[in-house]
């Protein structure tokens, strides 16, 4: 007797499929043709719910940043938690992963998944200042931070933490990672206006591995 699914978990069950192939093999190592044998569907299945390779790509990369955005923004609009432990559990949420998703996580870093790793960059460094930047008008409300331009502010941290603590594009020893951590939480302090020192919290977020 034939099977039939509903079109959204046919469509969840391709990009599972995809995730693990692509962490396996990489983007360009994987064809169509792999999908289909790995999820067991006729090619005119796949093509009615994506056109192309990157489509699925595509639809991964959204379906993955729409996890980890989503829980930022859910931690941000939390005012029961204090404006500077929000920033720290923002940051700290757009590292989770679970599911098959795990794959693009673990494997988005590699050579052969260098696209992939590009549009989730884009995604976070257009995504992720609006989030912040929410969090840093409350804080200037409240008298912790003095700034004209919170948003360009978030902007310049997240671009910034975004690419030279990205190990795939900036080469660093541990002594020049803990010099650049120093750098940036003294001027993340002078972008806010606020008192040397007072964002020495922030040391959590590499601690954690979440840089």
């Amino acid at each position: 007797m034939r099977v039939t699914k509903k079109a959204e978990e046919r469509r969840n069950e391709i990009l599972d499929a995809a995730a693990e192939l692509f962490g396996q093999k990489g983007f360009d190592g994987t064809t169509t043709n792999d999908i289909l044998e790995k999820v067991g569907v006729a090619r005119g299945t796949l093509y009615y719910h994506f056109k192309s390779k990157e489509e699925i790509m595509n639809a991964l990369i959204e379906r993955h940043t729409d996890l980890l955005l989503g829980a930022a923004k859910e931690v941000a609009a939390d005012k029961n938690i204090p404006v500077t432990e929000r920033i720290i559990r923002v940051v700290m949420a757009l590292n989770i992963s679970g599911g098959n998703d795990k794959e693009i996580m673990e494997h988005i870093h590699k050579p052969q998944n260098a696209l992939m790793h590009q549009k989730i960059q884009k995604v976070i460094i257009n995504e992720v200042p609006p989030i912040l930047t929410d969090i840093i008008r409350e804080g200037i409300e409240q008298g912790l931070f003095s700034t004209p331009y919170p948003y360009e502010c978030m902007e310049m941290v997240v671009a910034y933490t975004n690419t030279i603590f990205d190990e795939e594009l900036v080469n660093l020893t541990n002594e020049e990672r803990a010099s650049r951590i120093q750098a940036f939480i003294f001027n993340a302090e002078r972008l806010l206006g606020v008192e040397s020192g007072s964002l020495t919290y922030m040391m959590r977020m590499f601690d954690s591995g979440n840089g």
